[in-house]
């Protein structure tokens, strides 16, 4: 049995985590980590019945009975977290992005090769089925991106969480967004690092601090282009849509539905064990660390992904 700490149990991808967990039966979670309020993650420790549960992260990693740790915690500890669990001897995935800048990037990707142990970031395009099939045909030469189109909008002019709740940070665009697609684009043309960047933001918010809508150019070295438009002004359907044209054929994903270019379903019953993506990255964690291998999502392969979102955010930059 994977004996599991989350970190950020009670936030929106905490409970996502959580409630993948319990549809693996070699796992559970033994231990959450809430923020300040004991009173509340205690709560929440007794509606599920887990047996620990703490507002500090410290104590969670001193348990024998703890194996791994996943964290859902606020952008800004990822990577301060990550070492401190690594540094405990306990494997960890983060909730993207793995890191909000480079060097502290370059900080984690090194000390999991220091220790050897799984640590691995939570890019969940990579796993759910609807861009696993596309993946699986690029694999077996069966098609070729050539361009992707995609739109990531949301209507977040407040600090809310996926569930529409208050939360204490600020979210962002690029960091953590954007992330998603830099990776699944560079991941789904081979693995190969953009080659060329572009980027432009609107105006600065107020009262966040961040550009509230951006638009990303991406090129990499075979040719393969990415428009990607990011919003939180949007008042309409939210989500991320992708849209792959290929050399054989156009692939409209949402979320873990796929349609071709003329709106006919495409059947992913085959591509997993589950629809869950969430669910997917987690039994590839659990997997890794039984099986002693680098996770599909590790850290390092996610690398590349942080060095283009740093030029992206270079580009930014420049332009003021």
């Amino acid at each position: 049995m994977m004996r599991v700490c989350i970190a950020g149990a009670a936030g929106a991808f905490g409970m996502k985590h959580l409630e993948a967990i319990s549809d693996i039966d070699d796992a559970e979670v033994v231990s959450v980590v809430g923020g300040s309020d004991l009173k509340k993650i205690e709560a929440f420790a007794d509606e599920h019945n887990i047996p620990h549960y703490t507002t500090d992260l410290t104590e969670s990693l001193a348990r024998d009975d703890v194996d791994c740790v996943i964290l859902a915690t606020p952008t800004q500890v990822h990577a301060a977290q990550v070492i401190q669990c690594l540094k405990a001897g306990k494997h960890v995935q983060t909730e993207i992005p793995m890191a909000d800048n480079i060097e502290d990037a370059k900080k984690i990707v090194a000390l999991q090769k220091e220790t050897g142990l799984v640590a691995m970031a939570g890019h969940t395009r990579r796993f759910n089925p609807s861009h696993q099939w596309i993946h699986d045909k690029i694999r077996a030469g069966e098609l070729k991106v050539l361009q992707m189109d995609v739109q990531t909008y949301f209507f977040r002019r407040t600090n809310t969480n996926a569930k529409g709740e208050a939360r204490s940070w600020t979210d962002h665009l690029l960091w953590h967004h954007a992330c998603h697609t830099v990776d699944l684009f560079q991941y789904q043309t081979g693995g190969e690092t953009a080659s060329q960047v572009q980027a432009m933001q609107g105006p600065i918010h107020p009262d966040l601090g961040i550009a509230l809508d951006m638009s990303i150019g991406m090129k990499v070295p075979n040719g393969a282009l990415c428009t990607l438009s990011l919003s939180f002004n949007n008042d309409g359907p939210f989500g991320t849509f992708f849209r792959y044209i290929c050399d054989n054929g156009t692939y409209v994903a949402r979320y873990d539905d796929l349609e071709d270019g003329k709106g006919n379903p495409i059947d992913l019953s085959d591509v997993a064990v589950s629809f869950n993506g969430i669910e997917l990255q987690d039994r590839e964690f659990f997997a890794a660390i039984r099986e002693g291998r680098e996770p599909n999502s590790s850290l390092a392969q996610c690398y590349p992904a942080m060095e283009t979102l740093d030029r992206l955010e270079q580009c930014l930059n420049t332009a003021e």
